[in-house]
C-alpha cells in the first residue's frame, strides 16, 4: 500500500502552503483521497510530480515563499540580457535575468532550476 500524507505533509513535501494544497486537491489537480475533512495525498506521486532528486534538493532560504522545481526549456542570450524559460508540470514560465547570470550558473537547456516568484502584482484573464 502506498505511503499517504496528511495536507500539512504535502504542502512541505511541495512548498506550497496548506490551502493551496487543498484547493488544488479540490480541483482534481493534484492525487489525493478525501476521508470525511481530510485529505490524504500518494507520497509517491507527490515526489514523482517534483523530478527527480528534488526531494534531496536543499531550499535556498529567503523570503520568496513560492520555490518551484522546474528544468531549463530555452534560453535567449543578448548582449546584457537573457531571457530563460523554465517548465514546472505542465506550464512554462519565462525569467528575464542578466546574460552574466546564465554564465555565473552555468545554465543549459534540461538543466534542473529553482523557480522562485515574488510578485507585488497578480493579473487574472479570462477567455
Amino acid at each position: 500500500m502506498d505511503d499517504f500524507l496528511t495536507a500539512d505533509q504535502a504542502a512541505r513535501v511541495l512548498r506550497l502552503q496548506v490551502k493551496r494544497v487543498q484547493a488544488l486537491a479540490r480541483a482534481g489537480r493534484l492525487p489525493a483521497t478525501r476521508i470525511g475533512r481530510k485529505w490524504l495525498f500518494p507520497r509517491r506521486q507527490l515526489e514523482a510530480r517534483l523530478g527527480p532528486g528534488a526531494a534531496a534538493r536543499p531550499r535556498v532560504q529567503i523570503s520568496g515563499r513560492n520555490q518551484l522545481d522546474g528544468t531549463v526549456t530555452g534560453i535567449g542570450l543578448g548582449d546584457v540580457m537573457a531571457e530563460v524559460r523554465a517548465r514546472i508540470g505542465e506550464q512554462e514560465v519565462v525569467s528575464i535575468i542578466t546574460r552574466s547570470s546564465v554564465e555565473r550558473l552555468g545554465l543549459k537547456i534540461g538543466d534542473p532550476v529553482l523557480v522562485i516568484v515574488k510578485a507585488t502584482d497578480v493579473m487574472l484573464g479570462r477567455p
